[in-house]
């Protein structure tokens, strides 16, 4: 005989064949079957196929829980059998619930609000309510859940403002120790460099780098890593720009901590000719833009207190309060040109950064006449750090910001930055800076509201060349999933971020690449009570 086994599988036809005989025995598997097992085993297999079809086809229900009734019983047994999923259905009145607005009142009423998941469950179980009660009860609860969430993602967000913005007591004793060293140690106040040295500062053989702080102890940091990790000390010159109030500690460091043979120049703003004589736009702009933050942002508790906007957007302009983005050692960058007018190409360092390697090949790259050499912020495996695209930091609803770019294009990154001064001068960069900088202030900070990073992406636009990312490694200050191997990895490492190395707040894990560069048996700072952890 012969079997016809239709693709549905709900016919199975035997078909007489001559030279079959019925018990002709077929191997499958390591079993041997005879054809008239197989076929009673298909009937079988077929007659029960076409039983549950007819129990699911009875269309009659007969309550949710119970079956008293065919049809209920092959809607609940023939899916399981045919290995179909039930799909399951809410009623129309929890769509409907949860769609209403919250009721303030209701809200208010915290103490009949189940207070965690096990007291809703007991609740339910004993009330045994409908669908409608179980949809208030359970998006009341939902709610106060959320509103509670919300207030403390605020106030961490407030404690880390604070803890970010304000300088620590360790540091401020190590200013003022060194402030009194300055005044009554002759060897803490050394000229810097030694008149012998000072051709080298504007010897375009040499590798300048330009570091602008008033943090004596990141300063001393990103100098001790530069030098230490340098194959060619003696040709590295540091030049470092800090304020007046900071410029006699800073000074006092570097001449009672020389890094021979590296040349390190210390020089105060109020010390360059050009930053005293006339208009620097950069600065106005900052006076401006003091007060129109004071103005416009209403301080800390007025943020904090706004209901409405969202956790991440009070962040950002909890941000936007720190001192460090109305600083002149943040915007000071955008005229190394005028500031150093003898040099040719420059290395620009921000204080929050740790040096791993040797950065002379740095003056290898052909910059291809572009201004600013840097790494981009869009690619990369880490999709936290390395997601940033210009509509990451500009307004692109305000029709000034949407007409000029493009809110794709990839951002770059602050921090290490390669600057050919030659280039620099043949353009308008500094003009368009202060451009933008003057129509955000007239916008109310509406451009954009944080940092110096949103007008350099627009001031340097068309003028930056890509480098490998092997040269800056960011979120060091923010990524709590940067391993200590991929950091150990890079050539050099930036902490940005609020997470500063030399606060409480530090990733602790990532603290110690930092403190490897802080001599904590050093008079000042062991007097300082200044630790590694």
């Amino acid at each position: 005989m012969q079997l016809h086994i239709s693709p549905s599988l709900r016919h199975v036809t035997v078909l007489p064949a001559k030279g079959f005989k019925e018990f002709i025995k077929v191997k499958v598997g390591s079993r041997r079957f005879s054809y008239r097992m197989v076929f009673y085993s298909l009937l079988f297999f077929t007659f029960l196929l076409r039983f549950i079809f007819v129990l699911t086809a009875v269309d009659n229900i007969d309550g949710d829980t119970k079956c008293s009734t065919i049809g209920c019983l092959g809607k609940k047994l023939g899916p399981r059998i045919l290995g179909r999923k039930i799909e399951p259905t809410v009623p129309e009145v929890i769509y409907q619930v949860l769609e209403e607005p919250v009721n303030q009142d209701e809200q208010q009423a915290g103490r009949e609000i189940p207070q965690t998941l096990e007291d809703f469950m007991a609740e339910m179980r004993d009330s045994r309510p409908d669908a409608k009660a179980f949809a208030m009860k359970l998006k009341a609860m939902v709610t106060l859940m959320e509103q509670r969430t919300r207030n403390a993602k605020i106030q961490e967000y407030l404690y880390r403002h604070v803890a970010s913005s304000s300088i620590p007591k360790q540091l401020y004793c190590l200013t003022l120790r060194l402030a009194n060293e300055h005044s009554i140690n002759a060897n803490a106040r050394l000229q810097l460099p030694s008149p012998e040295l000072v051709p080298a500062l504007v010897d375009n053989s040499f590798f300048h780098f330009v570091l602008a702080s008033d943090n004596v102890l990141a300063t001393s940091v990103v100098a001790s890593s530069l030098v230490h990790n340098s194959l060619h000390p003696e040709r590295v010159v540091l030049h470092i720009i800090t304020d007046r109030k900071t410029y006699s500690p800073m000074q006092a460091w570097f001449s009672l901590h020389p890094l021979t043979p590296a040349i390190i120049e210390v020089k105060g703003l109020h010390q360059f000719d050009w930053l005293t004589k006339g208009r620097v736009p950069v600065l106005e702009a900052m006076e401006k833009d003091q007060k129109v933050r004071s103005q416009f942002r209403g301080g800390s508790s007025a943020i904090v207190a706004n209901n409405t906007e969202k956790p991440y957007v009070i962040a950002a302009k909890l941000q936007a309060l720190s001192p460090k983005y109305n600083s002149p050692m943040n915007h000071i960058r955008i005229h190394l040109p005028e500031l150093f007018p003898s040099l040719n190409k420059v290395v620009f360092l921000d204080d929050d950064i740790v040096i791993q390697t040797d950065l002379s090949p740095l003056w290898d790259i052909d910059m291809n006449g572009k201004v600013n050499g840097a790494v981009e912020t869009c690619t990369g495996e880490d999709k936290f750090v390395m997601s940033k695209r210009f509509k990451s930091y500009l307004n692109f609803s305000h029709p000034l910001i949407a007409k000029k770019f493009d809110p794709n294009e990839c951002a770059w990154a602050y921090g290490m930055n390669i600057f050919d001064l030659e280039a620099w001068r043949k353009t308008s960069i500094s003009q368009t800076y202060h451009y933008w900088l003057d129509k955000n202030l007239k916008s109310d900070l509406s451009l954009w509201q944080l940092g110096t990073l949103p007008p350099g992406l627009i001031a340097f636009h068309g003028h930056v060349h890509v480098i490998d990312p092997f040269w800056h490694m960011l979120g060091l200050g923010y990524q709590e999933n940067t391993t200590i191997t991929a950091a150990q990895n890079a050539g050099v490492i930036h902490f940005n971020g609020r997470a500063k190395p030399w606060l409480d707040i530090a990733l602790p894990q990532l603290r110690p690449l930092w403190t490897k560069y802080v001599n904590f048996s050093n008079k000042f700072i062991k007097g300082c009570h200044i630790q590694a952890s």
